[in-house]
C-alpha cells in the first residue's frame, strides 16, 4: 500500500468513526432519555461519555492530521474552495461537539444523583437534554456534508 492510498484510508476511517460514533451516541442517549430511568440513563451517558472521550475524540484529533497529510501528498491545494469549505464546517461540528460533551457529562451527573436519592429527574437534566438534542443536529449533518465534499470534491471558490 503506497503513502497516499494509507492516508485517504485513514482519513475515511476517521470520518466513518466521527459520524457512527456521532450517530450512535445519539440512538443510546436518545433511548435512554426516552425510558424516564434515571439509572438507566445515567449508566447510558456514562457509556456515551466514555466513547466520546476514546472513539470521537480520536477522531477528532486524527482528521486534520490527516487531512493536512492528504493536502500534501495529493498535490491539492489549500485554496480549493471544498476544503475550505470542509475546515469551515469542521469548526462548526467541533463548536456544537464540545459542549455536547459537558452536557452528556451533566446529564450523566444528575441522572445518577436521581437514581442514587429517588428523586425524579430534575428540571435542569431535561434542559440540558433539548439542548444537546438541538447541538447534535447541526453537528451530525455538518459531519455528513464534509463526507460528501471529501468524496466529491467539487470545483467552487469559496474565500477568494
Amino acid at each position: 500500500m503506497d503513502w497516499l492510498t494509507l492516508l485517504r484510508w485513514l482519513h475515511v476511517i476517521g470520518a466513518c468513526v466521527l459520524l457512527g460514533t456521532g450517530a450512535g451516541i445519539a440512538f443510546f442517549m436518545l433511548m435512554a432519555h426516552r425510558t424516564k430511568n434515571a439509572a438507566f440513563i445515567a449508566h447510558t451517558a456514562r457509556i456515551v461519555v466514555i466513547a466520546d472521550y476514546v472513539f470521537t475524540a480520536s477522531a477528532v484529533i486524527a482528521q486534520p492530521i490527516t487531512g493536512a497529510l492528504l493536502v500534501h501528498a495529493a498535490g491539492w491545494s489549500w485554496g480549493e474552495g471544498w476544503i475550505q469549505l470542509s475546515l469551515l464546517l469542521y469548526v462548526v461540528t467541533g463548536a456544537f461537539w464540545l459542549p455536547v460533551v459537558w452536557m452528556q457529562t451533566q446529564m450523566r451527573d444528575l441522572a445518577a444523583d436521581a437514581a442514587r436519592t429517588g428523586a425524579p429527574l430534575p428540571e435542569r437534566y431535561h434542559r440540558l437534554y433539548r439542548a444537546w438534542l438541538l447541538c447534535g443536529f447541526p453537528a451530525f449533518f455538518a459531519v455528513l456534508a464534509i463526507i460528501w465534499l471529501m468524496r466529491a470534491q467539487p470545483s467552487f471558490g469559496l474565500f477568494g
